[in-house]
């Protein structure tokens, strides 16, 4: 997933990708290379015993991806309101209606001072809630992952892409569950609710997500 965060980020560093096969695609590279600000979450670390525990190690991981957006805070495009409401998102402490609602306002701030839809990553958002499963407290953990999805992901026109990853093994059984479909501008609710039981999905204008044998992959 960094790969993909270099790839999209502004002024990246094309030197990375010296010798791979994407700079065999000139024309992709130079649509989409270097050209979007970039939201990065990888949820592996969340590993908690309690849900507080939990809660607060992913509003620190809310607080340290705000932190490198910090030049937002000087924003000629930005209002004095919309400065304070993020830095709501580089505080110690926040509460639960700031950290569900802190991608999609990263986001939305990102584009309207870079005048560029952002991409949004989040890797192995599984990893938290198969810990809370096994700590018992599943149903809290789902709720705050859910709302986190929702608000970023349904009618949100401040994104360019999203890209989600989960890790946990996946039984071909489960994946039957997620039909060949065509995505349109919005993820609904039964497509957010199948990207938490069932894996990984890619939102962007008309994306396919198609089912492999090995797993699923987006195009």
């Amino acid at each position: 997933m960094s790969m993909l965060k270099y790839f999209f980020e502004l002024d990246g560093n094309r030197k990375l990708f010296k010798g791979l096969a994407i700079m065999e695609e000139p024309e992709l590279c130079e649509k989409y290379m270097g050209k979007f600000p970039v939201v990065f979450l990888s949820l592996k670390d969340i590993d908690a015993d309690t849900y507080e525990t939990a809660f607060a190690m992913a509003a620190m991981l809310i607080k340290e991806e705000a932190g490198r957006h910090r030049y937002l805070l000087d924003s000629e495009n930005l209002t004095l309101d919309e400065k304070q409401e993020f830095s709501k998102l580089l505080k110690e402490r926040m509460d639960q209606a700031v950290l569900c609602g802190s991608l999609k306002l990263m986001s939305r701030l990102l584009e309207k001072h870079h005048k560029q839809k952002a991409v949004v990553l989040i890797d192995e958002y599984d990893v938290p809630l198969a810990r809370a499963n096994a700590q018992g407290y599943y149903d809290e953990m789902v709720i705050l992952i859910r709302s986190l999805f929702q608000q970023v992901l349904k009618t949100n026109r401040s994104l360019q892409c999203t890209v989600l990853t989960g890790c946990m093994r996946i039984s071909r059984e489960a994946l039957g569950h997620i039909e060949k479909r065509q995505y349109g501008d919005v993820f609904y609710d039964e497509d957010i609710e199948k990207i938490l039981k069932y894996g990984i999905a890619c939102y962007k204008n008309k994306c396919r997500v198609m089912i492999l044998q090995d797993g699923i992959a987006a195009q």
